[in-house]
């Protein structure tokens, strides 16, 4: 059998190979390798969350495990790959989502690691992968893309407790399809299938298994699981430019670049009191000059501005302050909002009491001074200790951010 290299081997800078061949059947659960009810439960995750990422082969990276906790730092100069693995991190959450390759991978030849050689066909490729924990246990989904000559899925496995519960591979180069196994447990081992070459299998299991036998059930959790913990993502990358502009009060959600930061003020402040006084707090502490509230002006044509009230009659645009001021407070305001005030898009299946929102923010310390990433940082420490709401982001170096016990600092080295 052809599998995925141990993350901790460097790939192979040639294109991936598939995975073991659907004529093959993935081993039948054991009492070693199904986790124990009564030693595993008390141990897991109320909540599914992502807790590694593997970039197998990706980008400049090879054989990289990237740990994730409630609050995760990705360290290192320019140049490390920090933004590549939040990258990863991010097409694997749109690829949950149902989106399509192409649209995950506009420029997928910029995933290929650096000097990989195409192999006799000409092909090169990449490979990404991660685990979630949560209510089933460790659920690992690994995935192998052609990137060249066509974009495609050549192979993807999903599997926990010691058992592979899906298995594609490409077959037949001519056909945009990949042969696909998954475990049944009854009278048949596997059952077997194509799947499109250019979807995440994973997602597609819900409509394609019925869940009849108790193997089924396994694979429908399974995938559920990964999909619900990926998909539960949100990605915040401010434009400090565009918070200054007024903002359709209509807007609805916050967007990725917080461009309408000013109507998602005026409605919070009206639907949630307690959150937004901390909001205000958290702002005071970042933002210069005294704040006695922050809140939303009408500034004409169904537009509103962001305003600081400083509680001597004074009232500051969201327009006057700095870029670091606008980037600390519209982090500020998605650690303390949820999903219903923010731009994503988590399963429906699931109720949201049970999903946790896992934040993404490349240049998580750009613009900002000493005062304010320790402000940042301990309201997100504060915040990600709920269990409701994870952060991960990307610093220059992580030492700049003090000291907090609660942050998992992983240095990326170029």
């Amino acid at each position: 059998m052809t599998a995925f290299p141990a993350p901790a081997t460097p790939a192979s800078p040639t294109m991936p190979s598939p995975l073991r061949s659907p004529d093959q059947s993935p081993p039948r659960p054991s009492d070693s390798s199904a986790p124990s009810s009564s030693s595993s439960n008390a141990s897991r995750p109320e909540r599914a969350c992502v807790t590694e990422l593997r970039l197998s082969a990706f980008a400049r990276h090879r054989g990289l495990r990237v740990p994730f906790g409630p609050l995760t730092l990705l360290a290192g100069p320019s140049g490390s790959g920090k933004t590549a693995a939040l990258r990863a991190y991010e097409a694997l959450a749109r690829l949950a989502g149902g989106a399509a390759l192409d649209e995950v991978f506009p420029d997928p030849s910029a995933c290929v690691p650096e000097g990989a050689r195409p192999d006799a066909q000409r092909r090169r490729g990449f490979r990404i992968g991660c685990t979630v924990d949560g209510p089933r246990g460790p659920v690992r989904l690994d995935l192998a893309v052609q990137a060249e000559p066509t974009l495609r899925v050549v192979g993807e496995r999903l599997s926990a407790g010691g058992l592979v519960l899906l298995e594609t591979a490409l077959r037949d180069p001519g056909r945009r399809t990949v042969e696909a196994s998954w475990y049944t447990g009854g009278p048949a081992a596997v059952t077997r299938a194509a799947l499109p070459d250019d979807r995440l299998g994973t997602a597609l299991l819900p409509l394609r298994v019925a869940g009849r036998t108790e193997g089924q059930r396994q694979v429908l959790a399974a995938a559920e699981q990964a999909v619900v913990a990926l998909r539960s993502l949100y990605v915040c990358a401010p434009r400090p430019g565009r918070m200054r502009a007024p903002a359709p009060v209509d807007a609805g959600r916050l967007t990725r670049g917080c461009d309408n930061l000013a109507a998602v003020l005026w409605r919070t402040r009206a639907e949630c009191g307690r959150r937004h006084a901390l909001l205000v707090e958290a702002v005071r502490a970042g933002c210069a000059g005294p704040v006695a509230d922050v809140y939303a002006d009408p500034a004409g044509e169904g537009r509103v501005r962001a305003v600081l009230d400083r509680g001597d009659g004074t009232r500051t645009g969201f327009e006057r302050l700095g870029d670091g001021e606008l980037r600390y407070a519209a982090l500020a305001l998605v650690l303390l909002t949820g999903p219903g005030v923010l731009e994503v898009d988590p399963a429906g299946e699931v109720p949201e009491a049970l999903q946790t929102l896992t934040v993404l923010v490349d240049g998580l310390d750009l613009g900002l001074d000493p005062r304010q990433r320790a402000a940042l940082l301990e309201l997100a420490a504060r915040m990600c200790e709920r269990g409701h709401i994870r952060l991960a982001g990307a610093v220059s170096d992580g030492g700049l951010l003090g000291e907090e016990p609660s942050a998992r600092v992983v240095d990326l080295v170029p």
